[in-house]
């Protein structure tokens, strides 16, 4: 189950950034403790995250707000124990980078006791001065527009963003914010295929996409919804992995393939 990882070279902040230069797929996956972390590992995952989405998938509530930087650095340090190669970013939780103080506590956090690489946070504008202060203290940063959860009461659910003439306009100069602010990584959540396709095209730093189309420099899905153990209303983006395939490892090696080979998203799972 070791082999392949120990074989490759360690994944960083700069060698994203080569994959993108290269027109190298990154693939990404959520993981939130040591077994689900050394299987991505073993599938070849490029990045694991750590996200906040262990709220609603681990936990069982029905938004990201209640988790606690205690609990992101608890699964962050877990998740770590199962890595070599990967790179591993951990989410910053809600209002846990509310101003630069505040954000360079939590960040002190998640990579001195978590072992994260990178730190995540949603948002632009206030948050591009959190993103400015962190990558001047060398903090590597992935920033998050788009759908954004830890803003779903402000948006009214989760909803695609960008749909109109405006929010797009919105959502490519929020891009180019974040990444001028210093930022070495880009979440797109529920945009639209030909919004994100262009942001990708505009941006120095890799996109990573999640219902965002097949354009962007890579995907992100949760490690739940692609083994099938999603509850509820499935995400259009979402697609079970699992099925034809007889192991978890199975399962992320082939959602790693179709990342790279371009046929994941397809039509069906973009917007």
């Amino acid at each position: 189950m070791q082999s392949e990882p120990n074989t490759r070279p360690h994944v960083t902040v700069p060698s994203l950034r080569a994959m993108k230069q290269r027109g190298e797929k990154i693939v990404v996956v959520t993981a939130y403790d040591a077994s689900f972390a050394a299987a991505a590992e073993a599938a070849g995952i490029d990045v694991v995250l750590v996200g906040d989405s262990l709220g609603m998938v681990v936990q069982g509530n029905d938004s990201t707000l209640p988790v606690t930087v205690d609990q992101i650095v608890y699964h962050t340090a877990a998740a770590s124990r199962g890595l070599d190669r990967t790179l591993l970013i951990a989410d910053m939780p809600f209002l846990s980078a509310r101003d630069v103080p505040t954000a360079l506590a939590t960040s002190r956090r998640l990579m001195g006791e978590g072992n994260a690489a990178m730190v995540k946070i949603e948002g632009s504008g206030w948050a591009s001065d959190v993103i400015r202060a962190l990558s001047e203290r060398d903090v590597p940063v992935c920033a998050h527009l788009g759908l954004t959860p830890q803003s779903v009461h402000k948006l009214g659910g989760f909803r695609v963003q960008g749909r109109e003439e405006a929010a797009a306009a919105h959502l490519r100069a929020a891009a180019r914010e974040v990444e001028d602010a210093g930022a070495d990584l880009l979440v797109l959540e529920c945009v639209p295929s030909p919004l994100a396709a262009e942001i990708t095209r505009e941006l120095r730093i890799p996109t990573i996409g999640i219902g965002a189309g097949v354009d962007c420099d890579g995907q992100v899905l949760v490690m739940y919804d692609l083994i099938g153990l999603s509850r509820g209303r499935r995400p259009r983006f979402v697609k079970n992995f699992l099925a034809g395939n007889d192991s978890i490892v199975g399962a992320l090696s082939a959602y790693a393939n179709a990342v790279r080979a371009c046929t994941f998203p397809d039509a069906e799972h973009s917007y």
